[in-house]
């Protein structure tokens, strides 16, 4: 007799509305109109917003509440599908704007920000900082001095959280002192893509993959972020950043952490995290002349019709710090645990890149033996974007009569054209979350830290070399060097369809 399952799958429940006020210090930037007020929209849309929810944009440009939603009007309603005219007007009905300029002895704002919070005081309260880090800390004293923080406030974090470990901390201090650990969120927008949260489904509720996700079974992990932008008007930014602080500190490793963590006892927020955080405590430190061997630097130069990055259009002339910037770079990493021992991790950003594209790609070891010539190991592919999905790549035989000819060809999964539903944004996932207090996808401090102690090293060796990065063209996938790191080793970077 058969002891399969045949139940019925549970239905699907209807969205959770979340009652909040959510306060948006840099309210009226590029990052609220382009991400934040259309990820709510849809999220209003939908059903997950309650119809009390608030939106209070805070900024230094002194508009009313009517100038604020003319704003969006203006700006946000051609980036969304609006389709109901009615529920566009009450949508718009959620934005105030509250006019404050933090730092700055008038304080006044900060008075019309309490009388606009007055008789709300049991309703979550989330602040969102989309500002620069130097802001953070001032922000949440004055919020504090105002007497704005209730036992049910958050407060979201935007990265980058520093430039460097003892920056971090310092951050970490002044808002920790204002805000209890449960009550600060830092965001990294990968943690809401769609694939990233189904990697987790993938290993720990799929039980094929788990007993091969181990140095028996894999050769290497490859995690690429490329993006065909370069850096124009955010030259002077990208001068003091760099890819290694704007991508891999924080996105790459974010990916490397789900991709490498051993399996949670429960699907428990701390859990998750407390796993993550032994994956970057177990990285292998690259020090002194391992640097030199293990990373690589790049900085695109001219090339089809494609300005260098030392000719971008910014608000002041190239110097030493602009030439010396990397806008590439590609690292091999190693975990020093029992599952991921002598494998490598790969991991690769760069700008002006030939395709957009983020992926992980876990590349398997060819068969113990092979019977028939032209095999090749299989690979497991997650995408992220432009088009998220998962494709497994196994061997097949052509059809045909004759010789056996073997072809590698995907098992795809692609999200967009398999579920009906409409994929979100990153966004959306996660302002939901935060609305929740469900801080599963954000980075606690230990891992924020544990990061940076991990970079750190990198930074501070290629301050040290009098070398310059390696130029590449723009439009190609970057320096030579980048290809020889994986090449000493007899692998190469994933490149099909790019």
């Amino acid at each position: 007799m058969s002891t399969a399952s045949t139940s019925t799958p549970a239905p699907t429940p209807a969205p959770t509305a979340h009652t909040a006020d959510l306060v948006v210090f840099g309210g009226t930037g590029d990052l609220s109109m382009r991400k934040l007020i259309p990820a709510l929209y849809h999220s209003d849309r939908e059903g997950r917003l309650s119809p009390q929810t608030r939106v209070i944009a805070m900024s230094r440009g002194g508009l009313t509440d009517a100038d604020f939603r003319g704003k969006v009007d203006a700006e946000v309603r051609d980036q969304l599908p609006v389709d109901d005219e009615g529920q566009w007007q009450r949508f718009l009905s959620r934005l105030h704007h509250v006019s404050v300029d933090v730092g700055r002895a008038d304080s006044s704002g900060w008075g019309a920000l309490a009388e606009l919070l007055t008789g709300y005081e049991e309703r979550d309260r989330v602040f969102y900082l989309a500002s620069p880090p130097r802001t953070f800390g001032p922000f949440c004293r004055e919020l504090e001095q105002a007497g704005l923080v209730t036992p049910r406030s958050r407060v979201v974090l935007e990265k980058p959280l520093g430039h460097d470990l003892a920056s971090a901390q310092r951050i970490n201090d002044e808002v920790g002192a204002i805000f209890d650990e449960r009550q600060i969120f830092r965001i990294d927008h990968y943690l809401g893509k769609e694939t990233v949260q189904n990697l987790l489904v993938l290993r720990f509720a799929n039980a094929f993959l788990e007993p091969i996700w181990n140095s028996l079974w894999i050769d290497h992990v490859q995690i690429t972020a490329a993006e065909t932008v370069g850096t124009p008007g955010r030259r002077g930014y990208y001068d003091h950043a760099g890819a290694l602080r704007d991508m891999v500190q924080n996105h790459l490793l974010q990916l490397l952490t789900l991709t490498a963590m051993e399996p949670p006892a429960r699907n428990d927020r701390e859990a998750i995290r407390d796993e993550k955080v032994k994956v970057l405590q177990a990285l292998r430190p690259i020090v002194g002349s391992e640097v030199e061997r293990f990373t690589v630097r790049g900085q695109y130069t001219e090339a089809g019709g494609m300005v260098g990055y030392l000719d971008e259009p910014a608000s002041t002339p190239p110097n030493e710090a602009s030439r010396r910037v990397e806008t590439f770079t590609a690292i091999r990493a190693e975990i020093k645990n029992w599952r991921w021992a002598g494998v490598p991790f790969y991991l690769r950003t760069g700008k002006r890149m030939p395709y957009r594209r983020s992926e992980i790609v876990v590349q398997f070891k060819d068969v113990p033996h092979s019977i028939f010539p032209g095999g090749a190991p299989n690979r497991l592919v997650l995408r992220l974007q432009p088009e998220e999905g998962i494709e497994l790549h196994i061997m097949a035989k052509e059809p045909g009569a004759g010789e056996t000819t073997l072809k590698p060809v995907p098992l795809s999964l692609s999200f967009g054209k398999t579920f009906s539903a409409r994929v979100p944004e990153a966004y959306e996932r996660l302002l939901m979350d935060v609305l929740a207090g469900n801080p599963t996808l954000f980075m606690r401090r230990d891992e924020v830290e544990a990061a940076w102690r991990w970079i750190d090293p990198i930074l501070d060796a290629w301050a040290a070399d009098p070398a310059l990065p390696e130029p590449y063209p723009a439009g190609t996938t970057g320096p030579a060097g980048a290809h020889e790191l994986l090449g000493r080793s007899g692998r190469a970077w994933h490149e099909e369809d790019m």
